[in-house]
């Protein structure tokens, strides 16, 4: 198994040092840097088929809301009868109230792999290399003490963070819209997922903790990071941005009798 884990770790090794290799005439001494940022974004690609997906089952589970409103109505009391009554529901239109999670959890291992890879330098000589004057292999506090936060690496950490705070700004206010159109589920009523009420309110803080990641994990990886999120950022905002007028459509004939 270990055998098998270091060869996939030399063959992505191997693909980024020739993307490096390919970019060295544009981005010269940060070449290196461009590779993970340029091969991050393909890796991205190749597994969007499955964010697509997502997002289909997550769009399909939203024009079921007013049905299964009408459910908790009627077997609010009887918690039993109610899950048997969602779960043929889901059964009957062919909708997984997992959908939207299964795609994400397959996507883990090639991120996995990938923060593996640039984390630790046994992996890839690539860490030897820099962003302008950062070492990839470097850290924060290493930047910090070579010129403090303004110095040539306080720099290029400043610049992430100064973007990384951008995207999660972008993120927070897009998710607290979107989640101001449609009502909370109480928290007995949310088809045996408990906690999820919880998690929905946590949910646009989460994208501030990449600040955290970048600050303690080594630049090669802030990279890999900082791409990923901005990626899932920008494609969350593309492929959802439907789901709040799939949610707030099936109000529109109430509002049209009451005027």
């Amino acid at each position: 198994m270990s055998m098998f884990g270091m060869s996939v770790f030399d063959v992505f090794a191997s693909l980024v040092e020739r993307l490096a290799d390919l970019v060295q005439p544009v981005f010269h001494g940060s070449a290196a840097a461009a590779a993970i940022v340029l091969f991050t974004l393909l890796v991205r690609l190749a597994v969007h088929p499955l964010s697509r997906q997502a997002a289909r089952g997550q769009q399909a589970r939203a024009k079921l809301q007013p049905r299964l409103a009408e459910l908790r109505k009627k077997h609010g009391k009887d918690p039993e009868r109610l899950r048997k009554a969602v779960a043929e529901l889901h059964a009957a239109e062919k909708v997984s109230p997992f959908s939207g999670c299964l795609p994400s959890l397959l996507q883990l291992p090639a991120f996995f792999l990938l923060y593996q890879l640039f984390s630790h330098s046994g992996h890839t000589a690539l860490l030897d290399h820099t962003l302008l004057s950062a070492p990839l292999r470097g850290h924060w506090a290493d930047a910090l003490g070579h010129g403090g936060p303004v110095g040539g690496q306080g720099l290029v950490y400043l610049g992430l963070f100064v973007f990384v705070a951008g995207v999660a700004t972008f993120t927070y206010s897009r998710t607290k819209r979107q989640l101001a159109t449609q009502p909370l589920v109480p928290a007995d009523q949310q088809e045996g997922l408990p906690g999820l009420g919880v998690m929905t309110k946590l949910m646009p803080l989460m994208s501030f903790g990449t600040l955290i990641t970048v600050a303690v994990v080594p630049l090669a990886a802030a990279l890999y990071v900082v791409t990923s999120t901005t990626w899932s950022a920008l494609e969350r905002a593309y492929l959802y941005r439907d789901t709040a007028k799939a949610l707030t459509a099936p109000k529109a004939p109430e509002a049209s009798e009451a005027s």
